[in-house]
């Protein structure tokens, strides 16, 4: 199903996190189908590019995912449960009001809130509100105004009644994202500092493979961790070259993660091709450079051709000696064998 589909590429639209900063991202997810085989409403958190908790309509309580979210007290997980139920009763609401801009009346449709609050290790901060419906962004929050600024037409209404002066809702959210979510990120970052802020040194592997003039490259980055990674192809170590396949940073077993990422060129005399890999467990990015394999020169060729043959000849000339030296005796010139054989039978 498309939809589900692109409802899993939001869950990580947001994934290149600086090494240096830590972020808090929760998704709000309302659905219009409570049939589709996903909760009506659902809400999960991030604390970097780890799940940390989990609200969904058919469990009816925020649980903690990550192991070191244990931690939070009890009182605080009461608190989110309460404050999710009524997000919930609100989503069904919302996501009926959204289906009316749009003009559907049916069918599977989904709306989405994302926010997110992040800290620098300079102690800077940045945050941010979206609005998404069907996977496309329709309004989102203007951080410095408080404002909510529509990207399609379809959410005029709205903004401009959450932006009114008895409403305010933008700025409600702002200082939501200032204050309560930064508190609660220092906090979670006490909590899963160890996990956190574990660094594992990726491994690179290149291969290439010729068809033709062209060659394609692939520079497998895997075994790192955390998630944020940059890898690319360069030329002659200075030049970006546009990939024209790369997979997304996916999750191994043992909780570290790997990448692919391709580019077809035709190589030249001259020419060189690294892949550029930059990783918060790295003093210095990596630069991997493709070597292709030698061509022989033509006399090696020459003196292989010469020895295969060499080999051959010597092979059957030994061959014929060695068949000629066990040719069995003609039997018509052995009658005594003969007539004994007969008298021993009478």
């Amino acid at each position: 199903m498309e939809e589900i589909y692109a409802l899993t590429l939001i869950f990580h639209a947001i994934s290149g996190v600086h090494a240096d900063t830590h972020s808090l991202r929760y998704y709000y997810t309302g659905v219009s189908a409570p049939g589709s085989g996903l909760p009506e409403f659902s809400k999960v958190g991030y604390m970097d590019d780890q799940q940390i908790e989990l609200y969904n309509s058919d469990i009816g309580k925020v649980v903690p995912v990550a192991t070191w979210m244990r931690k939070e007290r009890p009182e605080q997980w009461l608190k989110k449960t309460l404050t999710s139920k009524a997000n919930e009763a609100l989503f069904k609401h919302e996501v009926k009001i959204v289906m009316k801009r749009f003009n559907h009346t049916e069918g599977f449709h989904f709306a989405q809130v994302m926010h997110s609050c992040e800290l620098k290790d300079d102690g800077s901060i940045i945050n941010y509100e979206e609005f998404r419906y069907d996977g496309r962004e329709y309004m989102y929050l203007d951080i410095k105004t408080g404002l909510f600024i529509p990207t399609m037409a379809e959410a005029q209404i709205t903004t401009q009644r959450w932006n009114s002066p008895d409403v305010r809702a933008g700025e409600r959210i702002r200082n939501y994202l200032a204050n309560e979510c930064i508190a609660r990120l220092r906090r979670y970052v006490v909590y899963g500092r160890e996990d956190l802020e574990r660094r594992v040194r990726p491994e690179v592997k290149v291969t290439g493979w010729e068809s033709g003039e062209v060659t394609k490259l692939h520079c497998h980055v895997y075994g790192f961790h955390p998630r944020a990674v940059d890898v690319k192809w360069m030329k002659n170590e200075e030049d970006d070259i546009p990939s024209y396949e790369t997979t997304h940073v996916l999750p191994n077993p043992d909780g570290t993660y790997q990448i692919r990422v391709s580019v077809e060129v035709i190589p030249k005399d001259g020419e060189s091709y690294s892949c550029y890999v930059d990783h918060s467990s790295l003093k210095e990015p990596l630069l991997v450079k493709w070597e292709p394999k030698p061509t022989p020169p033509l006399t090696v060729i020459i003196i292989v051709v010469v020895v295969v043959l060499t080999s051959v000849i010597a092979g059957v000339v030994i061959y014929k000696k060695i068949r000629n030296r066990y040719t069995p005796a003609n039997t018509l010139d052995t009658p005594s064998d003969t007539s004994n054989e007969v008298a021993e039978e009478l």
